[in-house]
């Protein structure tokens, strides 16, 4: 049977932690949270990004997060509390699935996305340029 977008993110989000935009507010410049931007550079560059989060374009994050992968990221290896976003929470409930499937513990991500921690009154770092 086909399934589409919307079966994978009910899937996504009945087996992870979903941190409300206020709840990530508060875990905001605690040293032991990495932010997870998860968003294509030119929305980035369009809209900036929470202050302190690491860039992780969502097409590299399995390949970043796999110690055993050429591309692995340090970050990744470290302890913290991984907390993903994107623009609206889609690709980060789907990255955050992912991701705690291969063995990347603790992780969240922010329901509603960078538009949801704006919208909250969230600090955020203006685009470069």
């Amino acid at each position: 049977m086909k399934r589409g977008y919307k079966d994978l993110l009910a899937e996504a989000e009945r087996e992870i932690t979903t941190l409300s935009a206020a709840e990530a507010i508060a875990r905001h410049g605690n040293d032991r949270v990495c932010y997870v931007d998860l968003r294509d550079p030119r929305e980035l560059a369009r809209e900036g990004r929470i202050p302190g989060a690491f860039h992780c374009p969502r097409g590299m994050l399995e390949f970043w997060i796999d110690p055993e992968s050429p591309y692995h990221k340090s970050i990744f290896g470290e302890a913290k509390e991984f907390v993903f976003y994107c623009a609206s929470g889609w690709r980060s409930a789907l990255a955050t699935k992912t991701a705690a499937e291969m063995g990347l513990a603790p992780v969240a991500h922010i329901g509603g996305g960078f538009t949801a921690w704006r919208e909250a009154g969230g600090a955020v770092e203006a685009p470069k340029g």
